[in-house]
C-alpha cells in the first residue's frame, strides 16, 4: 500500500497515527463533557459483575449509549439499578479507543422523579400481592407478654435507643438486637438475612428465641427507604413465623414491608408500645381486680351467711326433732321384758315338741343303718381298685410283650435299609462308568475333529512348511530374498534350506537322485 501522504502529495495535512488519534479524540470529548446528566432508560442490566463493576445502556426512543458504574460508585448508590428504569445519571463522557466506542462512567445516578419509583413499587405491589403475600389470612396476633424481643436496626442509630428506652419504660424484657445497614448497597439482603435467622432459632437454644419481631428504621426519602422495598425483604417477612412488626420511617411514609408484616407501626416509638404493655397499668389494673375481687367475695359470703340464717329459722328445734323418737323407744323399752319371756316360753315349747319324737331305738336304727351304707362303699371301692389293679397288671404285660419284640423288628428294618443302600451304591457305580464311558466318547470324538483340523495331517500327504529365520510361516515367495535362510518342516521333521534367484537349484542341488538313493531316507534330497 502506498503512502498517501508522500512528499509528492499537495495536501498540507498533518500525520497522526491510530493511537494518536484516539487518544486526541478521547482528551477532546472528556473536555467538552466532563461532567453531564443524561435522563434515560435503564437496558441490558444483568446485575454487578464478578467485578464488581456494573455494566449496561442508557436509551430513549432514538438512541443509546453505554454506561459504566465503577465498583467504588456502585457500593455508594442509594438504591439499585433495574431494568427498564427511567434513572437520571451524572458522570463524565469517555471513549475506548480499543473499539471506537464512547461510554458514560456513572458517578451518581437517581431516579427520574419519584413517580418513576411509585410505579415501580405499585408495580411490585401488584405481583406480590397477586402471590397472597398480603393476605389478612397470614397475619398473626402479636403475644400480649413477650419474653424476648428481636429488633432488626442500624446499631448505631437514635431508633434503636428509641426503642430500648421506650421498652424499658413500659416493660422492661429481654431484647436482642440484628444489627443490620438499613439503607444502601446489601442492605435488603442482610435486613432479609436477620429476619430469617431469628427464625432459625431454637426455642430452647442458648440465644432464646423472640416472641415478637420489630424491623424498624427512622424517616428518610423514597431513596432512603428503597431497601425495604427489595422483594427478599418482603420475602423474608411474610414468611416469618414469628409475628413481626414494621415500623420504616414515620407516619406518613409507606414502604412493601408494611404490607407484608403482621402489624404496621407509624413509628419504631410506636412499634415499642405494640411490642410491651405498660407495667404500671398492668399492676394498677391487677390491684383494681384484685380489689374488685374481694369486694365480690365479701359479697358473697355475706349472702351465703344470710340464706342460712333465713334456713336456720325456718328449721324446728332439737327437741321438736326427736320428741318422737323418744316416745318411741320408751314404749319399746317397756314392752321389752314382757317380750323376751314370751320368746323364751315359745321357745321351750318348741323344744318339747322335737324331743317328744326322739327315741333311742329310732337312733340306735338310723345309726345301723348308715353303718351298713357305709360299708357297702368300702367293699363296691375294694372291687374297684381290685379291677383297676388287674387292667394297670395287663397294660404292663402288653407293653413288656412289646419291648420283647422291639429288638428282632428294629434288626429287621437295618438288615432292609443295609440292602436298599447297597442297590444305591451299585446302582451309582454302573452310573459313574456309564458316564465316564460317554465322556471319554465325547473326547475321543473332539480330538479326530482337532487331528483332522491340524496342518501336521497336511504334511503326511506330501506338503510342507516354509518359514523364516524369525521361525515365521512364509506363504508367498515375493516375501523371501536371494540367499535367505529358511527351514522347511515336513512331517517328520525340520531341515535348513538357502533360497536363490529365479525359482533355479543350485548346479550342485540339480543332480536328481537315482531310484535307490530316492529309496533311502537318510539320502532325501534338496526340495529345490
Amino acid at each position: 500500500m502506498s503512502n498517501v501522504f508522500d512528499s509528492d502529495s499537495p495536501t498540507n495535512l498533518a500525520e497522526y497515527s491510530v493511537s494518536e488519534l484516539s487518544g486526541s479524540i478521547k482528551r477532546t470529548v472528556e473536555t467538552a463533557f466532563d461532567q453531564v446528566r443524561v435522563r434515560g432508560e435503564i437496558s441490558g442490566y444483568r446485575g454487578p459483575h464478578s467485578s464488581g463493576h456494573a455494566y449496561f445502556s442508557l436509551k430513549d426512543d432514538r438512541a443509546r449509549i453505554d454506561a459504566v458504574i465503577w465498583k467504588g460508585t456502585f457500593s455508594r448508590l442509594k438504591f439499585r439499578p433495574e431494568e427498564g428504569m427511567e434513572v437520571i445519571a451524572t458522570g463524565k463522557v469517555t471513549t475506548f479507543p480499543g473499539s471506537s466506542k464512547y461510554q458514560i462512567v456513572i458517578e451518581t445516578l437517581e431516579p427520574a422523579g419519584a413517580g418513576a419509583l411509585m410505579a415501580l413499587i405499585e408495580e411490585r405491589k401488584r405481583k406480590l400481592g397477586a402471590e397472597g403475600l398480603f393476605d389478612a389470612a397470614r397475619k398473626k396476633r402479636l403475644p400480649f407478654m413477650p419474653r424476648v424481643i428481636g429488633v432488626v436496626t442500624s446499631p448505631t442509630g437514635a431508633v434503636i435507643r428509641d426503642i430500648l428506652h421506650r421498652i424499658s419504660d413500659r416493660f422492661p424484657v429481654h431484647v436482642l438486637v440484628w444489627p443490620v445497614k438499613v439503607q444502601g448497597e446489601g442492605s435488603g439482603e442482610e435486613v432479609a438475612n436477620a429476619i430469617r435467622g431469628f427464625n432459625a432459632l431454637e426455642p430452647s437454644g442458648a440465644i432464646p428465641r423472640p416472641d415478637v419481631l420489630i424491623v424498624a428504621r427512622g424517616g428518610g426519602s423514597l431513596e432512603d427507604l428503597w431497601s425495604f422495598n427489595d422483594e427478599i425483604v418482603v420475602r423474608a417477612a411474610a414468611e416469618s413465623r414469628i409475628p413481626l412488626i414494621s415500623a420504616v420511617g414515620h407516619e406518613t411514609d409507606w414502604t412493601l414491608i408494611d404490607y407484608a408484616a403482621d402489624v404496621r407501626a407509624p413509628t419504631p416509638t410506636g412499634a415499642a408500645e405494640m411490642a410491651v404493655p405498660v407495667k404500671a397499668e398492668l399492676e394498677a389494673q391487677a390491684a383494681t381486680l384484685a380489689a374488685r375481687l374481694q369486694g365480690c367475695m365479701n359479697r358473697q359470703m355475706d349472702q351465703r351467711r344470710q340464706s342460712v340464717r333465713a334456713l336456720m329459722r325456718a328449721l324446728p328445734s332439737l327437741d321438736q326433732l326427736l320428741a318422737l323418737p323418744r316416745r318411741r323407744f320408751d314404749e319399746a323399752a317397756a314392752g321389752l321384758g314382757r317380750g323376751l319371756e314370751l320368746n323364751t316360753i315359745n321357745k321351750r315349747r318348741g323344744f318339747e315338741r322335737v324331743a317328744a319324737h326322739l327315741r333311742p331305738d329310732v337312733l340306735s336304727n338310723r345309726i345301723a343303718e348308715r353303718r351298713q351304707t357305709l360299708n357297702e362303699r368300702m367293699v363296691r371301692a375294694e372291687r374297684m381298685v381290685e379291677r383297676l389293679i388287674d387292667r394297670s397288671t395287663s397294660r404292663v404285660d402288653r407293653a413288656e410283650a412289646v419291648f420283647a419284640s422291639l429288638p428282632a423288628r428294629l434288626q429287621a428294618q437295618t438288615g432292609r435299609a443295609r440292602d436298599h443302600l447297597a442297590n444305591l451304591i451299585r446302582h451309582a457305580d454302573i452310573a459313574t462308568s456309564h458316564r465316564l464311558i460317554r465322556a471319554k466318547a465325547a473326547l475321543a470324538a473332539q480330538d479326530r475333529v482337532l487331528q483332522s483340523l491340524s496342518y501336521k495331517n497336511v504334511l503326511k500327504r506330501g506338503y510342507a512348511v516354509i518359514r523364516d529365520d524369525e521361525d515365521r510361516p512364509v506363504s508367498q515367495a515375493a516375501a523371501l530374498s536371494a540367499g535367505a535362510a529358511v527351514s522347511i518342516e515336513f512331517s517328520d521333521g525340520r531341515i535348513g534350506a538357502v533360497t536363490t534367484e529365479g525359482g533355479t537349484a543350485p548346479a550342485a542341488l540339480k543332480k536328481r537322485p537315482t531310484r535307490q538313493e530316492a529309496g533311502d531316507p537318510s539320502k532325501q534330497g534338496s526340495l529345490f
